[in-house]
Formats: structure tokens, C-alpha cells, sequence
């Protein structure tokens, strides 16, 4: 079962002034409460980010990002392993806005529980998918920018 995403997102800020915030991983645990446990030292390639989330299901994921590409201030591409396995891209680009953020990601579950979960409950694992996503994009903006 994979998930595959492609989502878009505008903020009032241009390109380097969102690239700028987005680095602040020491604060990211402050913008997203769902995200229950976070270790990372910063937004540059060769990094490796441990995330644990806990979308409003009765589970929570953990895996790791390896940051295996970072061209700021527009791109950012990465591989997830653990709970959750695939590839997600960050592509911040200008908008009359101020700027747009295009995730894009495959994903699928990466243990034996989130396998019959998604098997069984597709719906209900998309919608937590989903929340992560949204929900955290509009606590970015409020929180963040």
C-alpha cells in the first residue's frame, strides 16, 4: 500500500525568507505538537533527522530522514526509513503570494503492524497521512511564519 502525495502549500514570505525559518529545526517541535520526539542537527545533506509522530490514530510512527539533497533555498530531497519508507521531495519556489511549498512524496508502511493497518484501514491511515500534512503546514504558518 503506498501513499503517494503532492501537495501545495503558499506563505506570505519569499523563497529565502521560507527557506530561512524552514532550516530552524531546533524548532520544529515547537511549530508541530504531533511530532512527539525529533533529533536533528540541521537542513544539509548527509544528515539524518529521527522523527517520531503521532497523527490522531491509535499509532504513532517512527523512522529516519536522510537528507540526501539540499539546494538552497529551493530544494530539499530525502529518503524515510522505519516505520514509514520512500522518498519526499521539498521544492520552495516564488509565488505573487510570496512563495509556494510543493511536497511531493511516496510513502508506504515499513513494518509488519502498519502493513495489515494499511491493508485493512486504507482510509484511516490516508487520513492520518493527510492531517500530519495539512494540519502541519497551517501550524507552520501560524506558528512559524
Amino acid at each position: 500500500m503506498r501513499f503517494t502525495t503532492d501537495r501545495r502549500y503558499r506563505f506570505a514570505l519569499a523563497p529565502a525568507d521560507l527557506w530561512s525559518v524552514v532550516a530552524q529545526v531546533d524548532d520544529y517541535q515547537s511549530w508541530w505538537p504531533w511530532l512527539r520526539g525529533f533529533e536533528a542537527d540541521q537542513l544539509a545533506a548527509e544528515e539524518v533527522w529521527r522523527c517520531h509522530v503521532q497523527p490522531p490514530l491509535p499509532y504513532s510512527v517512527r523512522f529516519s530522514v536522510s537528507i540526501d539533497e539540499v539546494r538552497a533555498p529551493s530544494t530539499v530531497r530525502a529518503t524515510i526509513t522505519g516505520d514509514v519508507v520512500g522518498d519526499a521531495q521539498l521544492h520552495i519556489t516564488e509565488h505573487p503570494a510570496g512563495s509556494e511549498a510543493r511536497l511531493v512524496s511516496c510513502l508506504e508502511p515499513g513494518n509488519g503492524f502498519l502493513k495489515v493497518v494499511a491493508r485493512l484501514a486504507a482510509p484511516v491511515v490516508r487520513y492520518g497521512h493527510d492531517w500530519v500534512l495539512d494540519s502541519g503546514a497551517r501550524q507552520f504558518s501560524t506558528r512559524a511564519v
